[in-house]
């Protein structure tokens, strides 16, 4: 598929022949933050965990793959966060985004929206522009993290999507400047180590944008360069909560002040 997925490229942008974008979408639904990671790099042993405890400010992340949630239960199981996919290139919303990003702020979590990005099928600022039309903003009310951006191994193909570690990079800057330039906020960047070693060449200039770190562990390990520490830690694809398991590094009133920014 990488050879159709390259000349799709250079027609997306948003006006690709519905029969093309349809090609390019197809099974979307099922890609979310960290749903190459296990296939790619394995499970460890997880970290033990007490999702009602005050001290351990934990959450999780959704897509469409888990459907309609209960919030009301998700807040009663300990959840103090959530990260729902709402887009994925410049073509495919999650149809449970809806449910999932206000039902959660309902139920009282602090919540967020990710993009799945497609660097192979539309530029940095269409994909960012794209979130942002489809419910990726930011709000300062306390309790609306800034949008994150889910740069990890391409499941259509290509582990770097076709492009070097340079065209990487711009690829990256492209969203993440076009973000900031709507929101005011740098976008939250979800990726593993060995991806962004791979496919950014281990680039350290995206330290300002707060790091959500992918690691199937008991432990975080080595980061990403740049980052002197992870601001979210998915450490599991499964658990108590729905979606994959999170945990922030800090306190409620940190991750309230990451809403606030």
């Amino acid at each position: 598929m990488g050879g159709s997925v390259l000349a799709a490229g250079l027609l997306l942008g948003g006006h690709a022949p519905a029969a093309l974008a349809l090609d390019l979408y197809a099974g979307a639904e099922d890609h979310y933050a960290g749903s190459q990671i296990e296939r790619v790099e394995g499970l460890g042993t997880l970290p033990e965990v007490l999702y009602s405890g005050e001290d351990q400010v934990l959450g999780h992340d959704v897509s469409g793959h888990q459907g309609p949630v209960d919030w009301g239960a998700v807040a009663g199981a300990g959840a103090k966060f959530v990260y729902a996919k709402a887009t994925e290139g410049t073509g495919f919303v999650n149809p449970q985004f809806v449910q999932q990003y206000n039902g959660s702020y309902a139920a009282g979590l602090v919540r967020g929206a990710y993009h799945f990005a497609r660097p192979d099928v539309s530029s940095g600022a269409d994909q960012a522009n794209y979130f942002l039309a489809h419910g990726g903003g930011w709000s300062p009310d306390g309790r609306t993290l800034p949008g994150a951006l889910d740069a990890e191994y391409n499941p259509y193909g290509e582990t770097c999507y076709a492009k070097d570690p340079v065209g990487m990079v711009a690829w990256l800057h492209d969203f993440s400047d076009t973000y900031r330039a709507r929101t005011g906020r740098y976008p939250v960047i979800y990726t593993s180590t060995n991806w962004w070693k791979r496919c950014t060449g281990n680039s350290p200039e995206f330290w300002p944008n707060p790091l959500w770190i992918a690691r199937y562990n008991s432990y975080v390990g080595e980061l990403p360069n740049g980052w002197p520490t992870q601001t979210i830690w998915q450490f599991a694809n499964a658990g108590t909560l729905p979606g994959d398991q999170d945990w922030f590094n800090g306190n409620a009133d940190r991750l309230r002040a990451l809403a606030l920014g």
